[in-house]
């Protein structure tokens, strides 16, 4: 009679005499990845999405076909139309507060310094690159710590027209948001911080004072 390939015959010992030649085990074919899609929705952390398609579909008992999607975390700085997205999403470029004496200097003798302000932040996550700064222009981030206040200064050099706004500095988050920010000089040194209040009269102290940049 016919002969039907069926693997279940291997458990019940009635397998047709032919049936490891006439049902020999076809595993799933799958074709390479495509490209990844841009992210799912602009200025959201989100994600993007890339396919593959089956070719051979398993038979008599193949391995069966892994999956057919992946995701990765996505975000886009613009939106569809090309501008800029809510700056709650740019990390804050940071350096040492002891850099902010000599821009204020060099902006008050070309006559452009203009008031700039304050953001106090809570560190919440530090990498360990920043406790890793060798070079003597680095040694600043040692002072990260997590759990502690910071504060970081928004001077005329770093605001951008037409907010007048630093990069960056949380404006538009939400309450408890966490926020990103990297250190200038070592990319190993990075983490997320919690905006506490914006100070309109600067009085960083010396110690935990930072610049965006």
């Amino acid at each position: 009679g016919p002969c039907y390939c069926d693997q279940a015959c291997a458990r019940t010992l009635d397998c047709c005499h032919d049936y490891a030649q006439a049902c020999t085990v076809i595993p799933c074919v799958v074709s390479q990845w495509s490209a990844w899609s841009g992210c799912a929705e602009p200025c959201k952390t989100t994600y993007r999405v890339r396919m593959r398609h089956i070719i051979q579909e398993p038979r008599n008992g193949g391995e069966a076909c892994p999956a057919l999607e992946e995701r990765a975390g996505c975000v886009e700085y613009w939106t569809r139309q090309g501008t800029e997205c809510q700056q709650s999403l740019i990390p804050a470029l940071i350096t040492t507060g002891g850099f902010g004496k000599a821009r204020k200097k060099r902006a008050a003798a070309d006559g452009n310094e203009r008031a700039g302000y304050c953001v106090e932040f809570q560190l919440m996550a530090i990498t360990p690159g920043c406790l890793h700064s060798q070079h003597s222009y680095a040694r600043w981030m040692r002072y990260l710590r997590e759990g502690h206040t910071v504060c970081v200064e928004c001077q005329h050099p770093a605001l951008h027209s037409p907010s007048q706004l630093c990069y960056g500095d949380g404006t538009s988050s939400q309450k408890n948001q966490l926020l990103h920010w990297q250190a200038v000089g070592n990319h190993r040194c990075k983490g997320t911080w919690r905006r506490i209040r914006q100070l309109d009269t600067c009085s960083c102290p010396s110690v935990h004072s930072f610049l965006f940049i």
